[in-house]
């Protein structure tokens, strides 16, 4: 599966449009991360519990995407784009949306 944020693929012809692909997820750090994250919070620096949480959510999110992507008989998705979202409240967590048009290539 060819993964692009551009709208074509250079020399690579695109032969049929299969349409919008999606990939949602919401991640919640652990116990273990959420307590570093938050000391992390109090004396600065990278926060790389929150990092790899996030890191975890957009790869997962890209997965769904492409599964769809292959449910439709693509082989690439172009115009790929992300989004992501801090959920507040009591939960501590973050929802990746990625988005992109699944098509078929030669």
């Amino acid at each position: 599966m060819i993964l692009t944020t551009a709208d074509t693929l250079g020399k690579r012809e695109i032969i049929e449009y299969k349409g919008l692909v999606t990939g949602i997820i919401v991640r919640t750090p652990t116990i273990t991360q959420g307590i570093l994250g938050g000391l992390k919070n109090i004396i600065g620096g990278k926060n790389t519990s929150y990092t790899n949480v996030c890191k975890e959510a957009r790869l997962h999110a890209e997965q769904e995407m492409i599964n769809q992507a292959k449910e439709l008989g693509a082989n690439a998705i172009v115009a790929i784009r992300y989004d992501s979202s801090s959920l507040g409240g009591n939960t501590s967590g973050t929802e990746v949306f990625c988005y992109g048009t699944a098509v078929i290539i030669r």
